[in-house]
């Protein structure tokens, strides 16, 4: 479990520290998520990117959407702080423009706190940055306050973890065993179940919800010795990270040659990659509760 007071403290820190290798991890997510936000995008307004993590959708929203203003929240400084980096001259007022009329800026803080100071908002998305909620109703009745009646609502998360290659494999590499999912719990996994996930939002004002699946690539190592640069991933992110933290130094050499052998049979082009199997949920703000 992954609750949201982490990403703020030690999760995010990491994230912000290995945000190439999660970005390279994330790239295929991105590649199905992103024209589905296109799809419905309108070409003026105001979105919100919920759970930014480094600003990668609210900036290729931004950059498909010259005339809409995207603010990316999250709960990690370090995290936010990668994001204004990147965003350049895209977060930097022109002559001709206000400091408070940037075309995408960044904030730190919680999602239900930040919104209702963006609100009316003309679309939410989110890559991955919802499935951490403590209570999701409120917080994704939080985001349908927030937004205009039949504003677009677009987020990705993971599937199942047994459907998910980089996780399955990973435990079985490690000897974890992962505890029944019969009811929510914040973290990669929260909104797995698809059914639970459109009682949520059916819950906290949001309709026609609907979810569409994809596998994708996860890639995880690449360069001169991708295996090296897997293994460096997964000792900071993912399901063994936490198990080889906590192994005394025989036990974790011994954790880390199964893990190489599983990477080592995941090797294709010269890089290693797994299946990562995820929801695209796409729903309507109904009127305000």
């Amino acid at each position: 479990m992954t609750s949201g007071a982490e990403w703020s403290a030690r999760v995010g820190a990491t994230w912000a520290a290995e945000w190439q290798r999660t970005e390279r991890a994330f790239a295929d997510i991105a590649g199905v998520l992103d024209p589905v936000i296109a799809s419905v995008a309108p070409a003026s307004g105001r979105a919100a990117d919920v759970g930014c993590g480094v600003g990668s959708t609210a900036l290729t929203l931004a950059a498909a959407r010259p005339g809409l203003r995207v603010t990316g929240i999250d709960l990690a400084a370090p995290l936010v702080a990668v994001a204004r980096e990147r965003a350049g001259t895209l977060a930097s007022p022109t002559e001709d423009r206000a400091d408070d009329d940037r075309r995408v800026d960044f904030r730190l803080g919680d999602a239900a706190a930040v919104l209702p100071t963006l609100a009316p908002l003309d679309l939410i998305v989110s890559r991955h940055g919802v499935m951490f909620f403590d209570d999701p109703v409120a917080s994704f009745a939080a985001m349908a306050r927030a937004a205009r009646p039949g504003a677009p609502l677009v987020f990705s998360c993971f599937r199942a973890r047994e459907e998910n290659d980089w996780a399955s494999a990973l435990d079985a590499a490690v000897g974890a065993t992962p505890g029944p999912t019969g009811s929510y719990a914040p973290g990669p996994f929260g909104l797995a179940d698809r059914a639970r996930t459109q009682d949520i939002l059916a819950a906290a004002g949001w309709r026609d919800a609907d979810a569409t699946g994809h596998d994708v690539r996860y890639l995880v190592g690449g360069g001169d010795d991708p295996i090296a640069d897997a293994l460096a991933f997964f000792r900071r992110i993912g399901p063994a990270a936490a198990v080889l933290a906590a192994a005394a130094p025989d036990e974790q050499a011994a954790i880390e040659r199964r893990i190489a052998a599983v990477l080592a049979a995941r090797i294709r082009d010269g890089a290693v990659a797994f299946t990562a199997a995820i929801w695209i949920w796409v729903a309507r703000a109904g009127e305000p509760l």
